[in-house]
């Protein structure tokens, strides 16, 4: 059975609604340990989220006193240095966070933003991120865009024709 939502190039699969072609493995990994980390936290996170500043999130968590935070995944120092945008994403979070792998050095990260390393199968916050409340019209924004957005994914994952219909209009 095929189960790709779509035949196009970078399409999600529902096999793996994650990886659409963007992320290598290495970055997937950092991902899954750190969602794990935060449903432990009773975080409920959603990977690729567009922000209302067009930027894209790799990892946006509501926590459960409608806190929310942003975590930035970077595989590589390469990845790392080539992201010149993370300032940005502090417009849309009360904390920001980088998460890495642990074989990638932790003083390149800088001390605005909270550090998480992952192994692939859970993680650790090695740093909190400094606490900048959003205000009251940003957080409903963006707690906005987290539904819609999680809405629009499970949709899409319970009925791929319904997303393919979406793209012919």
């Amino acid at each position: 059975m095929n189960n790709d939502i779509g035949q196009s190039p970078g399409r999600l699969q529902l096999d793996d609604p994650l990886k659409d072609g963007r992320q290598s493995d290495t970055a997937l990994k950092v991902w899954r340990g750190t969602a794990r980390l935060l449903r432990q936290l009773n975080f409920a996170s959603l990977a690729e989220v567009t922000l209302a500043s067009s930027r894209r999130a790799d990892l946006i968590a509501l926590g459960p006193k409608h806190e929310i935070w942003i975590v930035e995944v970077k595989s590589s120092i390469a990845d790392f240095r080539a992201d010149s945008k993370w300032p940005d994403y502090r417009e849309h979070c009360d904390r920001l966070f980088f998460a890495t792998h642990p074989d990638v050095p932790l003083d390149i990260f800088p001390d605005e933003a909270g550090l998480i390393v992952s192994d692939g199968y859970g993680a650790e916050i090695l740093r909190n991120a400094p606490e900048h409340k959003l205000a009251a019209a940003t957080r409903k924004s963006v707690t906005h865009r987290f539904a819609r957005h999680a809405a629009n994914r499970l949709h899409s994952l319970s009925d791929p024709d319904g997303t393919q219909m979406l793209d012919r209009m």
